[in-house]
């Protein structure tokens, strides 16, 4: 509730206006393939896009969300962390319906997407595929700590990190990358093959979304 002090007839009057409480909305990656956006709303807060492309949204924190679309239609979503949902261009509308803090990561596909499955094709066995359309293939990253992953090969990926820890990616010739992944991060990864070795004390765990 917002308060509004207006002069009517020489006299200040107070009146009070509903007001919208707005996210706050971050922009994490734009590229030929995608724009990400983190979005944080506190309890009652709402967010709006523009409804021009399908879209994945993974959540890092929340208790319950209602999703508005084109339409008028709304519908209310549980949440909580790494639950990934597709949606499609026509969800244009955000907001907190619950009592806890709302953190979750939109990533919204720019490409025309491929008529193609990939499935599991590429990807670590212990990966486990959350999701996959024309538009992209959403799976689930865990590597436990002081372990080691089967080498493999992945398409460029959007990577929201639920659980960081600390990696080195080992190159087909020998040659290692530092890969650390800090909790709550963000990142566009290139493709490429690779072993993936979590030589640290904490467990990984991440969503991956690769466009199509």
């Amino acid at each position: 509730m917002r308060v509004i002090r207006a002069i009517v007839g020489g006299v200040a009057i107070l009146i009070s206006a509903s007001a919208p409480l707005w996210a706050k909305a971050e922009e994490k990656i734009t590229n030929d393939k995608v724009h990400v956006v983190e979005y944080t709303l506190s309890k009652g807060e709402n967010s709006s896009f523009a409804p021009q492309h399908a879209s994945v949204f993974v959540v890092l924190g929340g208790e319950r969300a209602e999703l508005g679309f084109a339409d008028g239609t709304k519908r209310s979503v549980d949440l909580k962390p790494g639950l990934t949902v597709a949606e499609p261009a026509a969800w244009n509308a955000l907001s907190n319906s619950g009592n806890a803090p709302i953190d979750l990561v939109r990533i919204e596909f720019l490409t025309a997407g491929l008529n193609e499955t990939w499935g599991k094709t590429g990807i670590s066995p212990q990966y486990k595929v959350l999701l996959e359309d024309r538009y992209n293939r959403t799976y689930e990253i865990r590597i436990p700590a002081h372990s080691f992953e089967p080498q493999h090969t992945h398409h460029d990926r959007v990577v929201v990190c639920l659980q960081g820890a600390t990696l080195e990616h080992i190159m087909p010739d020998g040659s290692k990358q530092k890969a650390t992944l800090k909790t709550g991060e963000v990142g566009w990864r290139l493709g490429q093959t690779h072993t993936g070795h979590n030589y640290g004390d904490t467990n990984l765990w991440c969503i991956a979304v690769e466009p199509k």
